[in-house]
């Protein structure tokens, strides 16, 4: 399937930025399932200072915010192809080992309701794959989705008393729960085209396994299935501060305004040929 994607992000400052850096995690990964055909990225009050690949093996942008702006636009436009691997990405790789992705961080550390809920998750006779699928489906019985019901400070614990939550909760929570059953996991962000519309409300997120005999396995909870040609991979990492897809500081000013403007639709025959 190919994919072409417009991911817009505009934010306006309180008053005149003195100093600012900003850290993007943007582009697409090249991963099993994933070819990266095209993709570019403009600024506007702003400039690139430089690329590099972080220890996740998450492709990196650093811009400075340019002295006396007020308002800084990201614009990324691309062509990804994907297949369907039902969710597997296979070995591991990037600099952290695989050990890292078994403890818990402050997103992610378990407290009563989540080993609470671990309780409640059937082992499958037919293997770790299935019962890492009763883990998804008990969370979506447990934790609503809703959103903008929680922000991004918001814990897996947290989410589970309240009953509800996003995305990212739902993704923390799985981490929670297979880190706690001695299973590696990792929380990765990226784009989801949906079937009934081109125009999306926000990135996604969703988590991954370390499966013996398969390697990096995926899940999408808030969804109930693995990931299929329809995800773009964008970054990965223990939670979401390190896969975040935009995090920096800045001098002078306050955030007063965020916006996001996110298409993702396939491209048909004829359009892929014209290009």
């Amino acid at each position: 399937m190919r994919l072409s994607i417009r991911h817009t992000t505009r934010y306006r400052f309180a008053s005149p930025v003195a100093h600012g850096i900003q850290r993007l995690r943007l582009t697409p990964k090249e991963t099993q399932g994933q070819k990266i055909l095209e993709w570019n990225m403009e600024f506007e009050g702003a400039h690139e200072q430089l690329s590099y690949d972080d220890q996740n093996f998450n492709h990196v942008t650093l811009v400075g915010v340019d002295e006396g702006a007020t308002e800084v636009v990201v614009s990324c436009t691309g062509r990804v192809d994907t297949q369907d691997h039902a969710g597997v990405i296979g070995h591991h790789a990037g600099h952290m080992p695989l050990w890292s992705f078994l403890s818990q961080t402050p997103l992610t550390k378990p407290g009563p309701k989540i080993k609470s809920l671990i309780a409640n998750v059937k082992r499958s006779e037919e293997g770790m794959v299935e019962t890492l699928h009763n883990l998804s489906n008990t969370i979506r019985d447990h934790v609503e989705y809703g959103a903008g019901s929680t922000h991004v400070a918001t814990t897996a614990e947290e989410a589970v008393a309240e009953g509800q939550g996003v995305c990212q909760d739902h993704a923390h929570i799985f981490i929670s729960a297979a880190r706690s059953l001695d299973i590696p996991a990792r929380y990765v962000s990226g784009y989801l085209m949906m079937n009934d519309r081109v125009d999306q409300e926000a990135t996604h997120a969703w988590a991954e396994a370390y499966v013996q005999g398969l390697g990096w396995v995926g899940f999408d909870i808030s969804n109930g299935i693995s990931p299929d040609p329809r995800y773009v991979r964008v970054a990965t990492g223990r939670d979401y501060n390190d896969a975040a897809p935009i995090t920096g500081i800045s001098f002078g000013a306050m955030t007063e305004d965020l916006s996001v403007a996110l298409s993702v639709e396939q491209q048909n025959e004829e359009e892929q040929q014209q290009q």
